[in-house]
């Protein structure tokens, strides 16, 4: 069963590449006394998650912070490496924090999970956003498989 609106994240790890090279990250730590709007992809490189989920909280990375949002922040089952890679090719260094599930530990604590083995992906975290306020789902969009509507950053900025 998934996370739902107005239930707190739950305890994780999860690591961010920065300059020094991979950071652990507490998620109750991370989540503490802010309001983060938080979307999780697929995997990083890959079509829609790199044509059109992830450039459109990079471009609109300020208009949220403008309506109250502390920090955009992607979620993937990928290494450190790859989200760091992922965001320094797409411009989102400085606007989006990747955070790595490298094992998927994180998704399938949330029961967010989509089986991809069909295309040589395995497990993933699935498609979606949220606004999380101090650990607390406040907004939760969960995408249908196969689609790119409700996780999108014009969708969450909407209903702000």
């Amino acid at each position: 069963m998934s996370i739902s609106v107005g239930d707190r994240l739950p305890k994780g790890n999860l690591v961010k590449a920065d300059a020094q090279g991979p950071q652990p990250i507490d998620s109750e730590d991370y989540f503490r006394g802010r309001r983060i709007a938080l979307f999780s992809v697929p995997g990083a490189f890959t079509p829609t998650c790199s044509a059109r989920h992830l450039p459109g909280f990079v471009e609109r990375a300020d208009e949220l912070k403008a309506k109250g949002v502390d920090e955009v922040a992607c979620i993937a089952v990928n290494d450190a490496f790859v989200l760091q890679a992922w965001a320094e090719s797409a411009g989102a260094v400085g606007k989006v924090t990747m955070l790595a599930d490298g094992n998927g530990d994180y998704a399938r604590a949330m029961g967010l999970t989509m089986d991809g083995s069909k295309f040589g992906l395995g497990e993933r975290g699935s498609r979606w956003s949220a606004i999380v306020n101090d650990g607390v789902v406040e907004q939760l969009n969960i995408e249908e498989p196969g689609a790119f509507n409700v996780s999108s950053a014009d969708y969450l900025i909407e209903r702000l």
